[in-house]
């Protein structure tokens, strides 16, 4: 079974999904091993891998180091063509649809086509929507756009439906690494109710408790990246 069905599936059957972002170019290869073995025995379904900006090859070290370790599906969450790993198992083929930058909408996507045609991996349209949090996030600096406000619930439900019915697979309502706030609650759950595709949530979050919130608020599946960078003890709250 394919990523994506495998996120259909979960979604039918409603069980929350959890993914790890581990971002290359912060991430110590030599604790490769111990890392991979908390995830391993905790409830995260799914290892995403990127960042904004990250070193030529550096994301290709850590996929190709990271495969032989673990069953879990490694996914990229590219800021840039030169993310693309061959080793990885999937691709949020993202579009930034909360931004009017066309590098973002379309021509960093154009430029990704002659990498991907050459590999094997399973491409996901995703419809990538930046959320204000209280401060400027590295994803802002590098597209040169802007986050939509916290407050326009209906613009970004109304964009994340914009998004599904241009064909994208997957909705990801990101409030940015190190966010000061999460993505609000009740927008996660406006933007839920019209929206027939899984939906994902990231940024901001850093304890068990923000998580069953984004789940009970309607995220199909959550990412959370800077509070395992920052805090190593947070793998035992997320022990299988």
């Amino acid at each position: 079974m394919s990523v994506y069905n495998d996120i259909l599936s979960a979604k039918a059957k409603q069980d929350k999904l959890l993914a790890i972002l581990i971002d290359p170019d912060k991430f110590n290869l030599k604790l490769i091993s111990q890392f991979t073995d908390n995830i391993n025995n905790s409830i995260i379904t799914h290892i995403f891998v990127g960042g904004s900006t990250v070193e030529v090859e550096v994301t290709q070290k850590l996929v190709k180091a990271l495969k032989p370790l673990t069953r879990l599906p490694i996914i990229l969450f590219p800021g840039d063509v030169t993310q693309i790993s061959q080793d990885a198992d999937a691709i949020l083929f993202l579009s930034l649809i909360s931004g009017r930058n066309p590098k973002y909408l379309i021509e960093k996507q154009i430029e990704a086509v002659s990498i991907l045609k050459h590999t094997n991996m399973e491409v996901i349209p995703t419809g990538y929507i930046l959320i204000e949090n209280g401060k400027e996030t590295a994803v802002q600096k590098v597209t040169n756009t802007l986050p939509i406000p916290s407050m326009l619930h209906s613009l970004v439900a109304d964009t994340a439906k914009a998004g599904e019915l241009l064909g994208k697979k997957l909705i990801y309502l990101e409030a940015g690494s190190g966010a000061l706030q999460p993505v609000p609650l009740a927008m996660i759950k406006f933007v839920k109710q019209d929206l027939k595709i899984p939906l994902i949530v990231g940024g901001g979050i850093r304890n068990k408790t923000q998580l069953q919130e984004a789940y009970k608020a309607g995220a199909d599946l959550v990412v959370i990246g800077t509070a395992f960078e920052q805090n190593q003890d947070f793998f035992e709250e997320l022990k299988l």
